[in-house]
């Protein structure tokens, strides 16, 4: 009976997420497409209207009011910024939950967003936005909230692309960033939810088809090789050029509120010439990889436009995701590969489509710090082995290089500068989100300023300790005295006060330290307790060095359970 209700309780949960985090997606991916028909930001619908008709002349207006829209929307989140994937990785890691207000602020100002142009992307808001509800539901079952964060980022996934064990691994491996034995059951259910309501219940079609019969020739693996390291390349230049874009704007002087209405117009402007930059570009994705559509020349021009367009808008305040701006510029730079391939292998050419695939996934897989699920999309999205395994070559190199140069992905980038670092692993951002102050003790022994020494030799022997921690009338930190230097100074005659004999050099805590600040500066302390003073030097406490032992090993024990399932 146990085993029964656990594996029903599992599939509600799995269900009860997957259904309502891919009903939303739907809807907010149709959202976006109906704004941007409505709006003149498809190809299109622009195309609809006449060329001497005056509203063409302001087409360029329009990212720009959507930006400002964005902007008073923004105020309205309690720390004034669109939150993204990096947040949602943060709460798992953080063992938190996502309010449901900055979530549904978040989603609302990137549908704004997304609908006016702006050249940022869908996946990214769309996995916030699954993040949100299973934290939501999570919080009505008594759930852990890692685990419906999980299962609705997978069920946002398998939506978005079709690809129900990308979604699974998308979860883990960004997300969780361990492979749970308790959250597989449920992440598998909702993400097989999502795919089973995009493609049984609405029937949605896949973000791009590809037809590949060809077969890959040896000689072209080097090819793949090559695009993967370049790919990297592309990726790092794109991620430095988001980073650089928001130090930009954190110098202007202008109210936050007005800066995405900025890198709108700035948008707005460029695509009276460059239109494919407007927008998450799906038109400009599927004839990237139709042959004759561009030429190289033209490939490379676009890239560069929506590198610049896509860091502006993000740096600038826009609610948007880098995962369908990645996808498009990788695109953009395999099919520009793929024509110097062309010339390079003559009949040993495998095609267009696989170059513009691997440098799809080259580019993509840094940036999101995901080469397993950006692998599985491409075969879930094409079933084409040949094509999987030309792209396995690419992103395998892709992340080498791009690691080496600027990290795991974009996501741990601005955390860490958030001072959130996950590269030393789980354990250590558990322990720095400790503080000491919830392990202070108030079992010791307190000195007065004026205390004998005798006097403090008998107050230790009583606790049956052996350092004792001397305050000012006003409970300032003066020092510390040992038992052993009492004894030592007894025997030489010194009898004198407390105070004289204090040392204050040994090491001490402030109130505001994590655990893993306090284990480190303890590399080398030897000692029964530590003292914590606040900033006013008053003593709080004392931390007892057990004590930070014991919660290093609970902490280590929760992880282990969490992945073990026990």
């Amino acid at each position: 009976m146990n085993v029964l209700s656990r594996i029903i309780r599992v599939l509600f949960f799995g269900v009860a997420i997957g259904v309502i985090a891919s009903l939303l997606a739907i809807a907010f991916v149709d959202a976006i497409k109906w704004l941007n028909d409505l709006l003149f930001v498809t190809f299109h619908s622009r195309q609809s209207v006449p060329a001497e008709s005056a509203v063409r002349g302001l087409f360029f207006l329009i990212p720009a009011l959507g930006g400002l829209i964005v902007g008073l929307l923004i105020r309205l989140i309690a720390d004034q910024r669109p939150h993204n994937p990096a947040d949602v990785i943060q709460a798992v890691q953080s063992a938190k939950s996502i309010p449901a207000k900055t979530g549904l602020l978040t989603a609302t100002a990137a549908l704004v967003g997304l609908g006016s142009g702006a050249s940022i992307g869908q996946y990214g808001p769309l996995t916030h936005l699954g993040a949100t509800i299973g934290s939501a539901i999570s919080r009505v079952c008594k759930v852990e909230s890692g685990l419906g964060i999980g299962c609705g980022v997978a069920a946002a996934i398998s939506t978005a692309f079709s690809a129900p064990i990308a979604g699974i691994i998308f979860a883990h491996e960004v997300v969780l960033r361990h492979y749970s034995l308790r959250a597989f059951a449920p992440i598998t259910v909702a993400s097989s939810t999502g795919l089973f309501i995009a493609n049984q219940v609405f029937d949605r079609p896949a973000l791009f088809e590809v037809s590949v019969v060809r077969s890959v020739f040896a000689p072209e693996f080097f090819a793949f090789v090559l695009t993967g390291a370049s790919g990297a390349l592309v990726a790092v230049v794109f991620m430095w050029a988001i980073l650089m874009a928001r130090r930009l704007s954190d110098r202007l002087t202008l109210p936050a509120w007005l800066k995405p209405a900025i890198a709108g117009l700035c948008v707005g402007v460029t695509a009276q010439w460059i239109p494919e930059i407007l927008g998450i570009g799906k038109e400009t994705l599927r004839f990237a990889i139709t042959p004759d559509a561009y030429d190289a020349t033209e490939l490379c021009i676009v890239l560069a436009a929506k590198i610049v367009a896509t860091a502006l808008c993000l740096g600038f305040g826009f609610a948007g995701g880098v995962f369908g701006p990645a996808l498009l510029i990788g695109i953009l730079f395999g099919a520009a590969l793929g024509h110097g391939a062309e010339f390079l292998y003559s009949d040993l050419y495998s095609g267009l489509e696989f170059y513009a695939i691997c440098g799809m996934a080259a580019v993509t897989s840094p940036v999101i710090g995901a080469p397993l699920t950006t692998i599985l999309i491409v075969f879930e999205l094409t079933r084409n082995y040949e094509l999987t395994t030309a792209v396995m070559v690419s992103v395998v190199f892709s992340n080498l290089v791009a690691y080496r140069l600027f990290g795991r992905s974009l996501f741990d980038r601005q955390l860490a500068m958030r001072g959130f670092d996950l590269s030393m692993g789980r354990d250590k951002v558990r322990l720095a989100q400790l503080r000491i102050s919830a392990y202070i003790s108030t079992d010791f022994v307190r000195g007065r300023f004026n205390d004998d020494l005798p006097t403090l030799q008998q107050a230790l022997l009583k606790a049956g300790q052996n350092e004792a921690y001397i305050v000012d009338d006003e409970s300032r930190y003066v020092g510390m005295v040992t038992l052993n230097q009492i004894v030592a100074l007894g025997q030489a005659g010194n009898t004198g006060k407390a105070h004289a004999c204090a040392r204050d050099d040994a090491l001490r805590f402030s109130a505001g330290m994590s655990v893993w600040e306090a284990m480190e500066a303890m590399e080398e302390f030897i000692g029964e307790s530590i003292p914590v003073i606040d900033d006013d030097g008053r003593l709080l406490g004392v931390v007892y060095e057990s004590t930070l032992v014991k919660a290093y090993l609970q902490m280590v024990h929760n992880l282990r359970a969490e992945e073990q399932a026990s």
